[in-house]
């Protein structure tokens, strides 16, 4: 295992992301914000963009992990999908990079195995970090050596199975195996969630919307009012 990634064991990874149409954009905030993170006992930070992560670098002494979510005509993977946004936010201060390792169909027709070979070959001290979204991906990430795999991305293709709670389920068949170490993110809203997907074998958790994103946690809030009220 490599060592950054053993560092992160039964830790707290806070995702520290806004898009451009949200209050809390701006790399001055998220690198606020992931220095608060770090006071709270973070082990690292996940972050979005360049500029995001040379901020979040300057501002905290954690781990980041790097991903540059981009979209290009045609393709349905969008985080990290080309060599341009590997290199850019390698050489922006990322630790370890995440890259869409799902089965959708990528920039110009690329297959992810073309893609993996490549960053191997350019970069080959990179850790990568595949963020997956079945089993099946999770098991073929493995097989080509992702120094880690991340659930992020199950419910967000349109094969994976949608619900409201973290994928436990995904968790714990990809921890099974044992061939790497396996990161639970997406829809992880409270401490007790936190423990059950490492309880179910998670290398780390990951948080985002829970912890950094206030205008979702307000309409959590707001929902459950207006249920108990009737409204």
């Amino acid at each position: 295992m490599h060592s950054l990634i053993a560092g992160l064991r039964n830790g707290l990874i806070v995702s520290c992301q806004a898009l451009e149409n949200e209050p809390l954009y701006g790399s001055g905030t998220m690198a606020l914000m992931a220095s608060a993170a770090e006071e709270g006992g973070a082990v690292a930070i996940r972050a979005n963009t360049p500029q995001d992560i040379r901020a979040i670098k300057r501002k905290t002494s954690l781990p980041v992990i790097g991903l540059y979510k981009v979209r290009y005509p045609g393709s349905e993977a969008f985080i990290t999908p080309t060599i341009r946004e590997v290199r850019e936010i390698r050489e922006a201060g990322a630790d370890l990079i995440a890259i869409d390792a799902t089965r959708q169909i990528r920039p110009d027709g690329e297959s992810l195995e073309a893609f993996v070979a490549e960053i191997r070959l350019r970069f080959p001290d990179v850790v990568l970090v595949a963020d997956v979204s079945t089993f099946e991906e999770g098991a073929a990430a493995m097989e080509w050596g992702a120094e880690a795999v991340s659930t992020t991305l199950s419910g967000y293709t349109s094969y994976s199975p949608r619900q409201e709670h973290p994928d436990v389920e995904l968790v714990s068949r990809l921890a099974a195996l044992r061939h790497a170490p396996v990161l639970a993110e997406g829809r992880i809203w409270s401490p007790e969630q936190c423990q059950i997907c490492l309880d179910a074998g998670a290398h780390a958790v990951v948080v985002g919307t829970a912890i950094t994103r206030p205008q979702e946690i307000t309409r959590r809030f707001v929902k459950s009012i207006r249920a108990g009220c009737g409204k």
